[in-house]
């Protein structure tokens, strides 16, 4: 797997946008994905040393439109941390 097919995109939330002053930051990765290819994904695009990944998946919701039903797209979400020594990345800045 290609390290853009690895990351999706970013993840721009309120809470996300808070933890860049610890150097975190949040990405919407592909559910085969593990914490080692999203570490090595996120060095090679960025250009970045990695410290630390965690990864929160997420369950497709149930949804209804009128009789049938069905499930939303399942979802994995990782929290990169960077290095203390590592630049930002840019697509975050505003």
């Amino acid at each position: 797997m290609d390290a853009r097919d690895i990351i999706k995109r970013p993840v721009i939330t309120e809470k996300s946008m808070s933890a860049l002053e610890n150097k975190k930051y949040t990405f919407e990765v592909d559910v085969r994905a593990n914490k080692t290819q999203v570490k090595q994904a996120v060095e090679e695009i960025f250009g970045v040393k990695v410290a630390a990944v965690n990864i929160m998946n997420y369950k497709g919701k149930r949804k209804r439109m009128g009789r049938y039903t069905g499930y939303t797209n399942r979802r994995k979400k990782a929290i990169v941390t960077l290095t203390p020594d590592s630049k930002e990345i840019e697509i975050f800045q505003a």
